[in-house]
């Protein structure tokens, strides 16, 4: 016969917990995506909690009132956000990719509503966030994600965060850093080809004025972006090693900046 107890303490545990959990989720990728419905974000937060509840270090949480039980809530929302933020690097980087590939091809103008992220994306930047979220399940990475959340209660207690606001900020500036070194990584067999199309173009505008460079350079550039990128698909596995790696530097530095 099972004997046990379930106290309004330890409800109160549970909801610090289920707040760090749901913040991540909320933001972290594939598990944040709006296409999931907020019935599974929920479900999924709430039996996490539920399983790791026995294991967590509960001798840091001490309160006194209402106030107080506030701002250890805050506490373990500010937690779950900062590690969602440093997992979701790889759709920045990725979009912003995307952005510059469609600026040099000239597909910048013709963006479309990204229902993931409720902004708005270039076409480019959309294709490749799409390949690397199937990447990203196909390697198991969301599990990765998920162990990361459960094994961040062993360093970062509930109650037990000590928040670095220069190690944080210093981990920021690392991450935009390397976004643009992993941007332009991903950017620069395109950039090349338009470059390299671009010396041509302005050869030929000095050699043959009469011709219409102008209007002969847009269908040229689409063309040879479409083709590259077409060459470059198989690139794309390398692409999302880079990305992923990323994200766990992040993640390891942003938790790391609260203990």
């Amino acid at each position: 016969m099972i004997n046990y107890t379930f106290s309004l303490v330890d409800f109160e545990i549970l909801i610090l917990i289920l707040v760090r959990i749901s913040c991540f989720v909320f933001i972290a990728p594939f598990y944040g995506t709006s296409n999931i419905p907020a019935q599974a974000k929920i479900g999924l937060s709430l039996v996490v909690s539920i399983l790791i509840f026995g294991s967590v270090d509960q001798s840091a949480v001490t309160y006194t009132g209402v106030f107080g039980y506030a701002v250890i809530v805050l506490r373990e929302g500010i937690t779950g956000l900062l590690m969602g933020l440093a997992a979701n690097v790889c759709n920045s980087i990725i979009l912003f990719a995307g952005n510059i590939i469609d600026m040099d091809i000239g597909l910048s103008m013709a963006q479309e509503f990204d229902p993931m992220t409720r902004s708005q994306v270039t076409i480019t930047g959309n294709l490749y966030q799409y390949f690397v979220l199937l990447l990203l399940l196909a390697t198991n990475m969301h599990h990765y994600l998920l162990r990361a959340l459960v094994d961040s209660y062993e360093v970062i207690p509930v109650n037990a965060q000590v928040f670095d606001w220069d190690s944080l900020a210093g981990s920021m500036v690392r991450y935009m850093t390397d976004m643009f070194v992993i941007a332009f990584r991903i950017v620069l067999p395109v950039f090349a080809c338009i470059m390299i199309l671009n010396c041509i173009l302005g050869i030929m505008a000095k050699v043959a004025p009469q011709m219409n460079m102008f209007a002969v350079g847009m269908q040229m550039k689409v063309m040879v972006g479409l083709t590259v990128l077409f060459i470059t698909v198989t690139l794309l596995p390398g692409i999302a090693d880079f990305i992923f790696t990323e994200m766990k530097r992040m993640i390891v530095s942003m938790i790391e900046g609260m203990y």
